[in-house]
């Protein structure tokens, strides 16, 4: 069975094939970029989960960096970043007032 995709035709001007070449070093960084969010927003909810307050706090001034890092570059909206730190910082501070 083939694959679902068609297959997409190569473009004819240069610069349509400058472009594609662009859209993939662009795609790729943005990819690492979305991965790293995701992982520092993940290492701190799995604090948080374990009961750790002190490694929850030391991951979460680290995932603020690269939240706001991120949001400043476009990969996700800045409200979402801040929907985020929000959330899991309200969850740092009822573990840390829980001990």
């Amino acid at each position: 069975m083939a694959s679902a995709k068609p297959k997409k035709k190569n473009p004819r001007l240069a610069s349509g094939r400058k472009r594609v070449r662009q859209d993939v070093k662009i795609n790729a960084a943005n990819t690492s970029l979305r991965s790293r969010y995701r992982t520092a927003v993940k290492n701190v909810e799995k604090a948080v989960l374990a009961g750790d307050k002190s490694k929850a706090s030391e991951l979460f001034a680290k995932m603020q960096s690269v939240v706001d890092s991120v949001a400043d570059k476009g990969i996700f909206h800045k409200n979402k970043a801040a929907r985020d730190k929000s959330r899991l910082s309200a969850k740092v501070k009822t573990l840390a007032l829980a001990a």
